[in-house]
């Protein structure tokens, strides 16, 4: 049992939005059993955490990202989407469970930092005859004590049948589908309060053929799991739908029955009044990755008009080597900008940002037993100082400073109700190194570097 003690404000996140000063969380094993202000119900002694002058909010949710490209920042720096990939795509076909490990390590922990208690990851990248890769980033998340969804992806469209990446990092459909079906087998637990489930995430529409993705829907509806992929995010792509199927994104999905209430997709950067109301009415979700595509130069997804429309949206770091930063915190801030940028200064709310970096994290995982402190729900919870230099002055609504000031890092996190961060610091790493693996090395874990 653990007492989170005298929070300077406990931000619920619920339907009402509630918000509690000076509240308290009681948390039993790994749910939230009571919140409130005052002395806490319970019998015994929790272990008590002090938690005066700390902000509370649910731990936050990351809905896109690719782990392995922590170890291939600052690549392909003036690239759009296309060129980056292919500049990128020849070091990738390196990759072996050591670098997977490795850069799982670092981007987890980076994540836990900022105060992230639940993420997915999308690995599409399986050069031939390497085993381990999913093995290895399910270990780390296990280690570190993060809540992880990661995503079986696949590419089966080579360059010598028209797509985008080299023949080396594509996989044959059939071991594709019997590769996604024994991680489901094996790893996916359904449960509530589930720390591992595994989704279907064939990779995109220039690297994927209609057959594997009509494939993964049927495999992932078979199995009862989620569907993802990546649709709709540069106008390259676009051309290239238009070109090669005579569908724009949102109309492909939909003739490959990839939409609906299981389906979460990242980006939607380029769509149209009627994809929106698509998305709305197949009750389909969108991962909105703001830091990313401004990086590729991709444009802005439409989030406040999709948010207007009743889509579903969460948040998402994307990959590091389109980011260069895993801290979800500081994407909250970015989507706020981003969209005031674009709409105007009333645009977006701190607090809605929070909302769609938790609530909607949640619902675009199909999860909802996280994304709010609320009595019975699993405990995640991200605590923040608000009484640091980056914070000063800012002591008139100290939400709202966690999201218009410099995001900082987390102070505590709880996932599941065992800490993860302890005082500034990734506690779970067991002294394992988040340090790129040397050149010098050889092998897939060198390559490239």
């Amino acid at each position: 049992m653990i007492l989170l003690d005298g929070c300077r404000v406990v931000v619920t996140m619920d339907d009402a939005g509630t918000e509690l000063t000076d509240g308290s969380i009681l948390i039993d094993g790994g749910v939230i059993t009571w919140i409130g202000t005052g002395r806490a119900p319970f019998r015994g002694q929790p272990d008590v955490v002090d938690a005066h002058g700390l902000v509370a909010i649910p731990g936050l949710i990351n809905s896109h990202h690719h782990l392995y490209q922590t170890l291939t920042r600052v690549r392909a720096q003036q690239g759009g989407l296309f060129d980056w990939l292919r500049e990128l795509y020849p070091t990738w076909a390196t990759i072996d469970a050591e670098w997977e490990r490795t850069a799982a390590q670092a981007g987890l922990a980076e994540l836990a930092l900022s105060g992230c208690s639940t993420t997915t990851d999308h690995h599409y990248v399986f050069p031939a005859g390497v085993a381990g890769l999913l093995e290895a980033e399910i270990e780390a998340a296990a280690r570190l004590g993060l809540r992880f969804h990661p995503c079986r992806g696949s590419m089966d469209l080579g360059q010598s049948r028209g797509g985008l990446p080299p023949d080396s990092v594509v996989e044959d459909i059939d071991a594709i589908l019997a590769a996604t079906d024994q991680a489901i087998q094996r790893f996916h637990d359904p449960g509530p309060g589930s720390m591992l489930r595994i989704a279907v995430g064939p990779c995109s529409p220039f690297s994927v053929s209609p057959e594997l993705m009509r494939e993964s829907a049927a495999l992932a509806r078979r199995r009862q799991v989620r569907l993802h992929t990546h649709i709709a995010e540069t106008l390259d792509e676009e051309a290239y739908c238009l070109k090669t199927f005579k569908r724009r994104p949102l109309e492909l999905l939909a003739d490959l029955d990839f939409l609906g209430p299981d389906v979460w997709l990242a980006h939607c950067v380029h769509l149209g009044a009627a994809d929106i109301q698509r998305l709305a009415e197949t009750r389909t979700a969108v991962a909105w990755c703001p830091t990313s595509n401004m990086r590729l130069g991709s444009g802005f997804a439409p989030a406040g008009e999709m948010i207007d429309a009743g889509v579903a949206v969460g948040l998402a770091v994307d990959g590091s080597a389109s980011n260069d930063s895993g801290n979800l915190l500081a994407e909250a801030r970015q989507a706020l900008l981003t969209t005031r940028g674009r709409k105007g200064p009333a645009a977006m709310t701190a607090r809605e940002a929070l909302r769609i970096a938790t609530r909607g994290g949640a619902a675009c995982l199909g999860r909802d037993d996280i994304g709010s402190i609320e009595v019975g729900k699993r405990a995640d919870i991200a605590l923040f100082r608000v009484d640091d230099l980056a914070h000063r002055g800012a002591e008139s609504d100290p939400v709202a400073a966690l999201i218009f000031c410099n995001p900082g890092p987390v102070e505590h996190l709880f996932v599941e109700g065992k800490p993860v961060v302890g005082d500034g610091h990734v506690l779970n790493l067991g002294g394992a190194s988040v340090e790129a693996p040397s050149p010098a090395r050889g092998g897939g874990s060198g390559r490239g570097h």
